[in-house]
């Protein structure tokens, strides 16, 4: 098949990219490379800033580029923002390559409308970003969301791309959901792919003297991702089994420093208000680390996963947090097996191989 992958988000189609190229299909990738984080990419459709001169010349480049997208068997856009021009545009440049490729996907791999309706609210999850216990939480910050996705030129685009599209791939429970009571089986979850053979497996081969936490601070967006909450629990612990906890707190380092400190840790803190582990999580799982943070019950059905549950999941609340840290100090004779078992998740239910194999098999559809 001849495939086009239109924009970036955590190195999720550059990754799938090279998963369906070992199966032997024709695959470019065309993206900004998530921005600073600048990804590699067939086709570059960086907007240098958000200056008159910079988004002009940008344009300019992104239609030149758009017209060479014409005869795929397959084209996926990772987001309603598939790239860094307005609403406007992304609307005439869709309309181009639904007219032009035999099919077009578009990818549920971050905010969205239909993301921010359903957190909005508590029909769908039991709590999110937005609230918890039915209170909310983060109201100035969830304010930016509403404002971009509620009632806007782009929701109206969102909607539209979303029911003219072939079909829709999410990447994590919370997005799955919040398409899937509208859209039925034009939705499909499909879980994030990664190499894991350019990941080290760092074993925890005997019960560990101290546990060594690891978290890491954003300071931007600490208390969306719920790590004040975290840390908060994670500082009592501290407090209460000061001979049996290290604590490694990582804040506004490199990308190297700062995998060099979790790679020293025996658990990651993850995201508090995440259902379903992303990309950072995996990760930390796949080096054999033991994971606090979401790994809800039923996000393994959407696995098929029903034997190897590794993720210590945690209710976003500071005294759960507290409760299920305290529960690996006292059971850290279990670390080991939980290191095997995260790692073994990863290989099964993550393998790039295997994730592109289930695209091929939602497109074919």
């Amino acid at each position: 098949m001849k495939i086009l992958l239109i924009g970036e988000y955590s190195r999720a189609h550059l990754t799938l990219a090279e998963g369906l190229r070992t199966l032997g299909h024709e695959v470019v990738v065309a993206s900004d490379g998530d921005g600073f984080k600048n990804y590699p990419r067939d086709i570059d459709l960086t907007r240098k800033s958000s200056s008159i001169k910079d988004t002009f010349t940008s344009l300019l480049s992104v239609l030149d580029k758009f017209k060479q997208f014409n005869g795929y068997d397959v084209v996926q856009l990772i987001n309603p923002c598939f790239t860094t021009q307005n609403v406007r545009i992304n609307d005439y440049l869709s309309k181009k390559l639904l007219k032009n490729n035999k099919k077009v996907f578009m990818g549920a791999f971050g905010d969205d409308s239909y993301w921010v309706r359903a957190c909005m609210g508590n029909e769908i999850f039991d709590y999110s970003e937005f609230f918890v216990d039915g209170k909310p939480i983060n109201v100035d910050f969830n304010q930016r969301f509403i404002d971009k996705w509620i009632d806007t030129p782009l929701e109206k685009f969102n909607v539209k791309l979303a029911n003219s599209v072939n079909g829709i791939a999410a990447c994590l429970y919370e997005y799955y959901k919040s398409y899937e009571p509208i859209f039925g089986d034009k939705v499909k979850y499909i879980p994030l792919p990664m190499n894991i053979s350019e990941i080290e497996f760092q074993p925890i081969p005997e019960e560990p003297e101290k546990v060594n936490f690891f978290i890491g601070i954003n300071k931007i967006r600490e208390k969306f991702k719920g790590t004040d909450v975290m840390e908060k629990a994670l500082a009592r612990v501290k407090d209460k089994y000061p001979d049996k906890v290290i604590v490694t707190r990582v804040e506004s380092v490199s990308y190297d420093v700062y995998q060099q400190l979790m790679s020293q840790a025996h658990v990651v803190l993850d995201q508090l208000y995440s259902h379903t582990p992303a990309m950072n999580a995996l990760l930390a799982m796949a080096q054999g680390k033991v994971l606090v943070g979401g790994g809800e019950p039923y996000i393994y059905d959407l696995y098929g996963e029903y034997e190897n549950r590794p993720i210590i999941n945690v209710h976003p609340t500071e005294d759960d947090v507290f409760d299920k840290l305290e529960w690996i100090v006292l059971n850290k004779k279990e670390i080991p097996e939980i290191s095997r078992n995260s790692r073994l998740f990863v290989e099964k239910n993550h393998d790039y191989i295997s994730v592109a194999k289930k695209y091929l098999e939602f497109w074919k559809q």
